[in-house]
């Protein structure tokens, strides 16, 4: 992978951590909300005003006053950064308050501006800030002049620590008034806006700091101190004893850290080698727009990443990692980096491994037109950005590799990695090759505890994954819930954004899972004596079958929408209403007549085992990505026989294809459907009324109860009618109801309600106002379905039974009298 043009090397500022002597990128940062600095108010003497004379009245007393949490960068100063569009002021000093104060706990230590009996100074500050400083110092300021910022550009002021003269320069926007003075202490080599105002003014770029943390001897006489330790001290004191210190005071506030040692990281210039995103940003960004970003609000947030970002440290000073493969004049320093010495060092990698670049020597790195003058060259220790190094494994991965594809079709990372590994990706794969490394992008967010707390071994809140599948020591505080009760959690959460995760959780997602099992099980049980050849023609099926079967396409259809967008927790959802909640609570409920009662032969049980054939067959495929055990242990549990197109008998779960769109079955008339669905809200009212009339002891279970109906919309009437009279069982409002008798009345009058104990109301636009009442059934009950009918005691043979079970007792295969007596 070569990305020629577009790799150089500078010095640039980037966090360096001195406990761990490495360079750090942004996203191996985090930030400490505890940091506590040591700032300070420091005062540099103007030398020479500006051309306008605004300042003559002043010399030679007046000041620069500037404000810093890192004092150890005044040996660095290169300049004094004003704001062009804010005000400034010459304040006088007058009537020091205190010698010391405290000012919201905060032990403040005045310099020897302020301590001392000397002539105090005339000081340039922010206009914005008098009152605050003012109050901070403890002193009283007169203003004496105001003026903007535009004018202090080229006055020159002594150095504090070096006396060479530095100049005045016009920063950015990031000079304001929340805090400080105004006027922002200048140092290139040890911060990012000031080195990007170093690079407009031509300002030296000044970094007195070696790699363990100490100044160098460029630092005069603060040379070998810890800039974070006793050098910091030092310069603050040096500031005091020569009459530059205002204030010295702690500050806490929000400081970058070394994420993996956890100790604060400094900002210095250091050479690095740099990636230059400039040549070859808009088509990074271009490339963008044609990556399907799920969260959507992913590429926002990469687009505004890309779209500010001009280069990329892609170095490392680590003790291990990656090395970058080039070597240096050992007198002039300057790099020998070729196309041939590159191909020649990625000959000796590919045999060797890139370790060989610490343990060969030299001349044996360097391709023979070089051999002879190797004395001459040293190689690098430089290591590569691990960010750069994983963000290249679409060159060794993707494209590379048989049976795979470049672009992937999705990466998959946290949300924090738009920064990282999705970004670093993205821009050497447009360096190289033009086009984005994926066609998709997925991104999440953490798993927290149960308090939405971030997990630490320490704090002792980690749920460990391997425990929740295989449990802990004391299974009843920690039982085993399986791989796929965990699977099952992880598709139940909204993963855009951080998830909860604890033991009540975990129980939650147990049960929803035994329930969906429980679903699983019924199907299974009820097709014990299933033959696929015996499956009931669509056409012939009963209304509510078919109606069964509707909703079945549509909610797998809907279920492959989620999968298609990766939207699991709507997968979940749907499993969870339909599967448990639905099937359960209306077909299954209103089919065990059918399959206990209608006799193995008939044609209502055929009709309902086809449907639940199919609703098994889709099911298993559906759960199979996101529960795989439970499926594969339903497979091997089928009692029948599934062919697939080809002819063979699928052995496994996974050899299944998701099913087609089933045309037929979406072909249910809607005024059919709309109705059915009215009839399944009318049934829970019916519940409602059915559960008074057993509170009241009317009735114990349903099957003892009569419901009638009564509505004025005529259409309503015409179909109540035909489902009340239905030849089929299945299709009966009794037997939807799981009542004895279910009667349409003409009207409602003193004579047809009479008897009515317990009414309720019904309503909905479809079907206009339903009237509601419930009573005891009439007739006799039948000692096997327990359904109440009026022809109860018509069989001499059988006269404890209805007509329907004595049909299905007397098509019953007789025991032969050998087997009877063997019995």
């Amino acid at each position: 992978m070569v990305m020629r043009g577009y790799i150089y090397r500078g010095r640039k500022p980037v966090h360096w951590s001195p406990s761990s002597r490495t360079a750090l990128a942004e996203a191996e940062l985090e930030y400490s909300e505890n940091h506590v600095s040591k700032s300070i108010y420091a005062a540099f003497k103007i030398t020479s005003p500006s051309s306008s004379g605004l300042l003559d009245e002043f010399l030679p007393n007046v000041c620069l006053a500037i404000w810093t949490t890192t004092p150890w960068t005044i040996p660095a100063n290169a300049a004094v950064a004003v704001n062009p569009e804010l005000s400034y002021a010459v304040v006088e000093l007058q009537s020091v308050l205190e010698s010391e104060s405290t000012s919201g706990g905060k032990q403040q230590k005045l310099g020897s501006i302020l301590s001392s009996g000397i002539e105090k100074p005339f000081i340039i500050v922010a206009s914005d800030l008098v009152s605050v400083l003012e109050s901070k110092w403890g002193v009283k300021l007169v203003i004496r002049k105001s003026f903007p910022g535009s004018v202090l550009e080229h006055c020159r002021y002594l150095h504090p620590v070096n006396g060479n003269e530095c100049s005045v320069v016009i920063g950015g926007d990031y000079i304001t008034t929340e805090s400080g003075t105004g006027l922002v202490h200048t140092a290139p080599g040890h911060g990012q806006e000031d080195y990007l105002t170093g690079l407009k003014y031509g300002l030296p770029i000044v970094s007195p700091v070696d790699d363990e943390g100490n100044f160098t001897a460029e630092a005069g006489q603060f040379s070998g101190l810890s800039v974070l330790g006793a050098g910091n001290a030092a310069v603050v004191k040096y500031l005091d004893e020569h009459v530059s210190l205002i204030l010295e005071e702690p500050y806490k506030h929000k400081y970058p850290y070394d994420w993996r040692s956890k100790e604060p990281t400094i900002f210095r210039a250091t050479e690095q080698w740099f990636a230059s995103v400039d040549g070859f940003r808009d088509a990074a960004l271009d490339a963008i727009k044609r990556v399907t970003w799920v969260p959507s609000q992913g590429e926002n947030r990469i687009v505004n990443m890309i779209s500010g970002r001009s280069d990329w440290c892609i170095s490392r000073q680590r003790t291990w990692g990656v090395p970058i493969p080039v070597f240096y004049h050992v007198d002039t320093q300057e790099p020998l980096i070729t196309e041939e010495t590159i191909e020649h060092i990625k000959a000796i990698v590919s045999e060797k491994g890139s370790d060989a670049w610490w343990y060969m020597k030299t001349e044996e790195l360097l391709p023979d037109k070089y051999r002879d003058k190797a004395s001459e060259y040293r190689k690098g220790t430089d290591t590569m950005d691990v960010w750069f190094d994983s963000g290249s494994s679409w060159a060794a991965v993707s494209a590379k590799r048989d049976g795979l594809n470049f672009p992937a079709d999705v990466y998959l990372e946290g949300s924090d990695q738009h920064r990282g590994w999705f970004q670093s990706s993205l821009l050497t794969s447009i360096a190289t090759t033009g086009k984005a490394p994926y066609s998709s992008v997925i991104t999440h967010g953490f798993v927290l505890d149960k308090d939405g707390l971030k997990m630490s071994k320490s704090v002792g809140n980690v749920v460990d994954p391997e425990k929740v599948i295989l449990g802990g020591k004391d299974s009843k505080k920690e039982p085993p819930y399986g791989a796929d009760v965990l699977r099952l959690w992880v598709s139940s959460v909204d993963y855009t954004g951080d998830v909860l995760i604890g033991s009540e959780i975990l129980r939650q997602m147990s049960d929803m899972y035994r329930k969906l099992r429980g679903t699983m099980r019924f199907l299974l049980a009820n097709l014990h004596d299933w033959n696929p050849e015996n499956s009931v023609p669509y056409s012939d099926l009963p209304k509510i079958d078919q109606y069964a079967l509707f909703q079945l396409e549509n909610v797998v259809a809907s279920m492959k929408d989620s999968y298609d967008n990766y939207q699991f927790y709507k997968i979940y959802q749907t499993l969870q209403r339909f599967a448990i909640v639905g099937l359960s609570n209306f077909y299954f409920d209103v089919a065990k007549d059918r399959l206990y009662v209608g006799g193995r032969v008939s044609y209502t049980r055929k009709s309902c085992q086809t449907v639940l054939a199919a609703h098994l067959l889709y099911l298993v495929r559906a759960i199979a990505p996101i529960m795989p055990h439970l499926a594969e242990d339903i497979w091997q549990n089928l009692p029948f026989e599934h062919t697939l197109e080809d002819g063979s008998v699928a052995k496994f779960a996974f050899d299944l294809k998701w099913p087609d769109k089933n045309e037929e079955w979406c072909s249910v008339q809607k005024d059919d459907v709309d109705f059915l669905s009215v009839i399944l809200e009318l049934r829970s009212e019916v519940n409602k009324i059915l559960e008074n009339a057993r509170t009241g002891k009317l009735i114990g279970a349903s099957l003892d109860a009569k419901v009638y109906l009564h509505a004025e919309n005529p259409d309503t009437v015409s179909k109540l009618k035909e489902l009340a009279s239905a030849t089929n069982d299945a299709d009966a409002l009794h037997r939807l109801f799981i009542t004895s008798q279910v009667e349409i009345l003409p009207s409602l009058s003193e004579e047809t309600t009479s008897g009515v104990s317990y009414a309720g109301k019904f309503s909905d636009p479809r079907t206009g106002e339903i009237w509601i009442g419930v009573t005891r059934a009439d007739g006799m009950k039948c000692e096997r379905c327990w359904v109440y009918t009026k022809d109860v005691g018509s069989f001499g043979d059988h006269p404890t039974l209805c007509s329907r079970c004595h049909g299905v007792i007397d098509l019953q295969p007789q025991a032969s009298p050998a087997a009877a007596a063997v019995a």
